[in-house]
């Protein structure tokens, strides 16, 4: 071969190689990864749908235009992966003597979707044609097998977000979930509830890092949604522990942890920046005259409270502040239907970066 045949040859390995470890760490690799020829796909998706929306006039009809944004997306990567591996083997097929390069395009075409009309004519060109044929089928094994798992998770999701329906409202909130815990079952059965929760956050930790797409799968009913579901039980569980005037629940305290970190390794992944260490005394989103709201009415429906609302009200501070920034974030991010103290007062879209190079700062030193 000649430098310029070499050249192309080892761009094409390149371009293949690169399509194929993307698809890897997609599907495959069981942990977090940034990968660029999937994240850029779905930031620049995600605009079109941004666009799409311009022309809907309530949450309702925004909800069902990005109801296909996720499933769109993941449509959209075998696509991409294919065109790659065709554009990278062209090259290759040019380079041992495949030509013109309209001849090299069909022979790649022809090998990568197994159709079998452009037959190579020597060693080097039919085993290329061998490996590209296993390539084209393999990604699109890699999608079909990844499929059920990731509806898997979905279903898991939102088994505890229906159910939270019940027990804390539509949309769900802290205050109708302690009251009628304490009305219905009373407040010694919350623990269990907490126990599960945990739980609930430790699996969406995990597969709601590891399956990109997932975070953005909408809930069957438009006024549901993981992330508001997850506010009202954070800050059910930060109640109990801060302002409810009961014996002490470790496991509300272990779910505030759990939920906290869970929501906080998923904004990594989306590059939300956040203050990792927060002083319990740093500003929330929550009002004390909201805080305050609630503390009347629950007083109101006979829930035991502690006498110290100052007291309380800087407890749950502190616990609310370790997850208030993601919290809110996440909310905008998925576009969550509006529910109190999450997203009603989310801040404006803010669009993922294309890297996550800095993807957390200190606001504090």
């Amino acid at each position: 071969m000649t430098p310029l045949y070499l050249l192309v040859f080892a761009a094409g390995v390149l371009v293949v190689y690169w399509t194929v470890m993307s698809a890897v760490r997609t599907f495959v690799l069981p942990r977090a990864a940034s990968v660029a020829l999937t994240r850029v796909p779905f930031v620049l998706l995600r605009d079109l749908f941004r666009l799409r929306m311009r022309w809907s006039r309530d949450y309702e009809a925004r909800d069902a235009v990005m109801a296909l944004y996720a499933p769109v997306g993941l449509l959209l990567l075998p696509v991409l992966w294919l065109v790659l591996v065709l554009a990278g083997y062209t090259g290759m097929f040019w380079a041992v003597g495949v030509r013109p390069w309209r001849a090299a395009f069909t022979t790649s075409g022809s090998s990568a979707f197994t159709l079998g009309f452009a037959r190579p004519h020597d060693l080097p060109a039919t085993a290329l044609a061998f490996t590209e044929a296993a390539l084209g089928i393999g990604l699109l094994a890699l999608l079909i097998t990844y499929l059920p798992s990731m509806y898997a998770a979905f279903s898991r999701r939102e088994r505890e977000v229906a159910l939270l329906e019940v027990r804390a409202g539509s949309p769900p909130t802290a205050e109708a979930m302690l009251r009628r815990y304490y009305l219905i079952h009373g407040l010694d059965r919350l623990p269990e509830a907490f126990e599960q929760w945990e739980t609930w956050f430790a699996d969406i930790e995990e597969s709601h890092t590891s399956l990109a797409a997932l975070p953005f799968f909408r809930s069957p009913r438009p006024e549901r949604s993981w992330i508001t579901a997850a506010g009202a039980v954070l800050d059910a569980a930060a109640l109990r522990s801060s302002t409810v005037d009961a014996e002490r629940v470790s496991s509300a305290e272990l779910c505030v942890r759990a939920g906290y970190l869970a929501l906080r390794h998923i904004a990594d992944f989306f590059a939300i920046p956040y203050d990792p260490d927060p002083a319990p005394t740093d500003p929330i989103s929550i009002r004390r005259d909201e805080f305050d709201g609630v503390y009347e009415r629950l007083a109101a429906a006979g829930v035991p409270l502690k006498p110290d609302r100052d007291q309380a009200w800087r407890d749950f501070a502190g616990w609310r502040v370790n997850y208030d920034t993601v919290l809110l974030a996440l909310a905008t991010l998925t576009m969550a239907p509006v529910a109190p103290w999450s997203s009603d007062r989310s801040p404006p879209f803010r669009r993922v970066p294309v890297t996550r190079r800095g993807r957390r700062r200190r606001r504090r030193g």
